[in-house]
């Protein structure tokens, strides 16, 4: 019989663990029941929040910057790297973690600091950017990241329009001739697990809009102001999969810094080194904080279990909640999950004891498939 070995290959729970902790407590469950069984780690992430984490994990050194927060307040933000690639996570500059409690700025938050961290990664000689997209605070089309960058966004009288998706309303001309020189010798790679385009039913404002504080309101605001802003840069790209990420921040980098679009997971399961670590794998645990139809659509899970699949290895999953019948979980190569609520029906509970609850539905795993 085939000695088994683990790979332990998932994302966060949003709220209670991050994917280097899921992967801890996965570790110590399964340790318990099964001791000799050898279990390798590779914390993952899709390109939102956790993505730089996830890469340190993997080796990358993390670096830091201060930068422009989406209010205009300095922040300091991280990222990550390895040789001459570098993974920028967005959000780390311009995500909604930087917002005080109860506090949104649909209209006027920017991506500046997006700009300036991937400036920051310029300057410390990344040649291949991941630009992790997800998580933010704004819908400026990627404006504020292009002006720190070197662009021009003017009103009629020659003046810089203000900052955010509102002020793209009033633009007039837009230059893109200060753009940095260096980010033509870049391969900057925009990983989200977005889709969308930049404007429409399916866009940015109407899609991500309410839960950065916009009112139905601000959403046709902005809506209107990005279509005026892409008809000054180039329509085109903004049709495109992905010009909708992170507020449309895809579709500036799209447009204006030649970079070409890649499904989130795909492109960390690359720079993570991911196969080398599954050619090891008997059995691969994935999983994140809900495992819903949302899982199915180019999430972490979904990614770790299609490449474990096409090289013949089983694939369960752990999850905080389950929202997915078995034939679903079946069909995107995920042989059986094990939900937090199956030990602690009280979600509360669950998001509070989540680390604890983990190790038990480890046990569990162990007892199922390493026994």
């Amino acid at each position: 019989m085939e000695t088994a070995r683990v790979l332990v290959a998932a994302d966060k729970f949003k709220g209670s663990l991050t994917a280097v902790l899921v992967a801890e407590r996965v570790t110590a469950g399964l340790r318990r029941i099964a001791p000799e069984v050898p279990v390798e780690t590779l914390p993952v992430a899709d390109g939102g929040d956790g993505t730089v984490a996830a890469a340190v994990a993997a080796g990358f050194e993390r670096r830091e910057a201060r930068v422009t927060g989406p209010l205009g307040d300095p922040v300091t933000a991280a990222y990550a790297l390895r040789d001459t690639t570098a993974v920028v996570e967005m959000a780390e500059a311009s995500g909604l973690q930087h917002l005080p409690e109860g506090v949104f700025a649909p209209l006027t938050a920017t991506t500046y600091g997006s700009g300036e961290l991937l400036l920051a990664a310029l300057e410390a000689g990344a040649r291949t950017i991941v630009f992790g997209v997800g998580g933010s605070a704004t819908t400026d089309g990627g404006a504020g990241m292009l002006a720190a960058l070197g662009a021009r966004f003017l009103d009629a009288d020659g003046k810089p329009v203000g900052p955010g998706g509102g002020g793209l309303a009033d633009l007039a001309s837009a230059d893109l001739a200060g753009l940095d020189p260096r980010l033509t010798g870049v391969d900057l790679i925009l990983a989200s697990d977005v889709d969308n385009p930049l404007t429409g039913p399916k866009g940015a404002p109407e899609v991500y809009g309410r839960q950065k504080g916009a009112t139905e309101e601000d959403i046709a605001v902005l809506d209107a102001a990005l279509a005026h802003y892409a008809s000054v840069l180039g329509p085109d790209h903004a049709r495109l999969p992905g010009a909708g990420a992170a507020g449309g921040i895809g579709y500036g980098a799209l447009v204006a810094l030649g970079a070409r679009f890649r499904p989130g997971i795909e492109v960390m399961l690359d720079v993570l080194g991911f196969a080398p670590a599954l050619a090891r794998a008997t059995l691969v645990i994935t999983g994140e904080g809900s495992l819903d139809e949302q899982t199915l659509h180019g999430k972490a899970p979904a990614g770790v279990a299609a490449a474990a699949r096409a090289a013949g290895i089983e694939v369960v999953a752990v999850c905080g909640r389950l929202a997915l019948p078995p034939e679903a979980l079946g069909r995107a190569g995920i042989r059986r999950a094990y939900a937090l609520t199956e030990l602690e029906p009280d979600p509360a509970v669950c998001m509070a004891e989540a680390g604890p609850l983990l190790e038990r539905a480890a046990e569990n795993i162990a007892r199922d498939f390493l026994r």
